[in-house]
C-alpha cells in the first residue's frame, strides 16, 4: 500500500521534530556535564547516557567536538548571556559607568560561576576551548578600554588605572573575593576603589 500524498508532509515534519528534540537533549546534556565536570572530563559516551541516546547517534548530530562545543556554547549563552556594553558609553561619569558595568558583569559572572571556571580551567587542556575562550578574553580587554574613556588620569597614573581596571572586569579576581565571602556590591565598591588608588599620585590614596 502506498503512503499517501498527505501524510508524507506529517511524516516528514514528524521526522525532523523528533531530531530537532534529540539534537536538543544531546546539547542539553552538553551544557549540564561542562558545568559540573567541566570540558576535559566530558565524554561522548557520557554525553550519549546522559541525553538517553547512542553514540553514533551523538556523532550524527555533531559529527565533531567544535560543532558539540558551538552548540552548547549557543544554548548556554541564550540563558545566561553576558551583558550588553553598549548602554555603557554613555554615562559620562567614568565613576558611574564603572559601577554600572561592574554590577551587570558580577551578576553574569555569578549566575554563570560553574561553566566559567570549568571554561577557563579546561581551557589549556582542550584546544576547542582555546578558540571560545579567546573571544572572550578580548570583550573583556574591550570592556576594559571603554571604562577608562573620560578619565583624567595621564602617564604613568594612566596606566596603573588600565591595570586596575583589566584586573576589575575579570572573572578570576572576581570569583576570588566571592569566594572570600564578599556581596557583589562590596566587590564593585572595592573595584572602584582600587581604580581610584590606582590614578593617584604615589604615596597618596584617595580620600
Amino acid at each position: 500500500m502506498s503512503v499517501s500524498k498527505e501524510k508524507r508532509p506529517y511524516r516528514k515534519r514528524q521526522r525532523a521534530e523528533d531530531e530537532e528534540r534529540t539534537r536538543r537533549r544531546i546539547t542539553e546534556a552538553t551544557v549540564a556535564l561542562h558545568e559540573t565536570v567541566g570540558p576535559l572530563h566530558t565524554t561522548v559516551k557520557a554525553v550519549a547516557e546522559r541525553a538517553g541516546v547512542q553514540r553514533a547517534t551523538v556523532y550524527r548530530h555533531f559529527p565533531d567536538e567544535a560543532a558539540l562545543y558551538a552548540a552548547c556554547s549557543a544554548h548556554w549563552l541564550e540563558r545566561r548571556g553576558p551583558p550588553d556594553p553598549t548602554p555603557w558609553a554613555a554615562i559620562a561619569d567614568p565613576d558611574e559607568r564603572l559601577r554600572t558595568a561592574l554590577s551587570a558583569m558580577y551578576r553574569f559572572y555569578r549566575g554563570g560561576e560553574p561553566m566559567i571556571a570549568n571554561l577557563y580551567r579546561d581551557e589549556p587542556y582542550v584546544e576547542t576551548l582555546r578558540g571560545m575562550v579567546g573571544p572572550i578574553r578580548a570583550q573583556l580587554s574591550a570592556i576594559a578600554d571603554l571604562l577608562i574613556k573620560g578619565r583624567p588620569e595621564r602617564g604613568r597614573r594612566r596606566v596603573r588605572v588600565a591595570a586596575a581596571l583589566g584586573h576589575a572586569v575579570g572573572f578570576e579576581p572576581w570569583r576570588s573575593l566571592a569566594r572570600g565571602g564578599l556581596d557583589d556590591d562590596e566587590i564593585v565598591e572595592l573595584m572602584v576603589a582600587l581604580v581610584r588608588a590606582a590614578g593617584a599620585p604615589r604615596g597618596k590614596l584617595p580620600s
